[in-house]
């Protein structure tokens, strides 16, 4: 992990400034090498325009200056890009760097990966056929166990990330235990699907009956297992601030956040367009982003999105209903309790 004084410092300066956005996501490629059931990115043309490495560089120098603490790299596969090791590195030493893989690159670009704070490979199952199902590969459970293991031998810091959804909902609590006690963090996505809407910043997939969560009672037993887990067990990657949030949801759907979207986070595209999430409409390019942050046309688009109630992607629940100063030292010190008991025992 890079934990340099200059960074731990923009960290800490960073989290205690009111009114900045925490956590960005930058989708850096819409290239992907799997086939995901539940996504369609890769349907899409792989062959789009991205930004250069420059301009990446340029746009996180404005993330830094807006008050960005966390960034999460993703795609399609942000590995799949040839400059990745040069985004990580330079990512890595402004902002807690996470970067996401599907498991089929990670072991390649293992020099790249080091300098990432978090390393998170996509693994839905200790189920191989049920995962290769999943992700549309041959091979893939294979490839992504093959490489936490590897990564985790390297000493960089390694999770895996599921998407809980109908399909595994009833292997969570055994999945979470079967890698903890193996040293190895879980931090979690939630089955959700785009609702129809115009010219949003970026798709990623329809309503699939098989992965919709329908058994409510057993997810939010799964809520309460997690909580007691937490008590005793590091490396469960999710708040209990966020884990009854769930419960009551699936309870009786109520939502006890409002979204915060474009003010404790944000998204880009690989085209360098931001959005407050990635089903709205882009509000500006990332280089022009400081100009229009604090207009009136963005004020009223907060306003906007927090009366929206049409998603749960389980990153914009954790971020909206952590969404202030306080709020942000505590991920901050969740994170780094975390990270200190991996490397305790690297």
């Amino acid at each position: 992990m890079r934990l340099s004084s200059r960074k731990l410092l923009g960290l800490m300066k960073r989290s205690l400034t009111p009114n900045n956005p925490y956590h960005a996501q930058w989708l850096l490629t819409r290239r992907c090498n799997y086939r995901c059931k539940g996504c369609t990115v890769w349907r899409e043309s792989q062959n789009q325009k991205e930004l250069s490495t420059e301009e990446i560089k340029n746009g996180l120098d404005i993330l830094e200056k807006l008050g960005v603490v966390e960034i999460v790299l993703s795609g399609g596969n942000p590995l799949i890009r040839d400059d990745i090791a040069e985004i990580i590195d330079y990512a890595s030493q402004r902002f807690i760097t996470t970067v996401y893989d599907n498991g089929s690159m990670a072991v390649k670009k293992i020099d790249a990966l080091r300098n990432a704070d978090f390393v998170a490979i996509s693994l839905d199952t200790l189920n191989e056929e049920k995962n290769d199902y999943i992700k549309g590969v041959s091979g893939s459970w294979k490839k992504a166990m093959e490489a936490i293991e590897i990564l985790q031998k390297e000493g960089i810091n390694v999770g895996v990330s599921p998407t809980i959804s109908q399909l595994n909902l009833d292997e969570i609590i055994d999945f979470t235990k079967y890698f903890i006690y193996n040293g190895i963090p879980v931090w979690y996505c939630l089955y959700w699907y785009d609702y129809p809407s115009g010219n949003r910043l970026f798709q990623i997939g329809k309503k699939q009956t098989e992965f919709e969560i329908t058994d409510r009672k057993t997810m939010v037993k799964v809520c309460d297992a997690l909580i007691e887990m937490k008590k005793k067990r590091n490396g469960i990657f999710i708040t209990n601030k966020t884990l009854e949030a769930l419960k009551q949801f699936f309870l009786n759907g109520q939502r006890t956040w409002k979204c915060k979207a474009l003010r404790s986070f944000l998204m880009v595209d690989h085209l360098g367009n931001v959005a407050g999430c990635h089903l709205q409409e882009p509000v500006a390019s990332i280089f022009d982003l400081p100009d229009v942050w604090n207009s009136h046309r963005l004020k009223n688009l907060r306003e906007k999105f927090s009366q929206c109630n049409q998603c749960a992607y389980l990153c914009y629940i954790f971020y909206s209903l952590h969404s202030n100063v306080l709020s942000n030292l505590e991920i901050l010190q969740d994170q780094w309790k975390n990270a200190k008991s991996l490397m305790s025992r690297a």
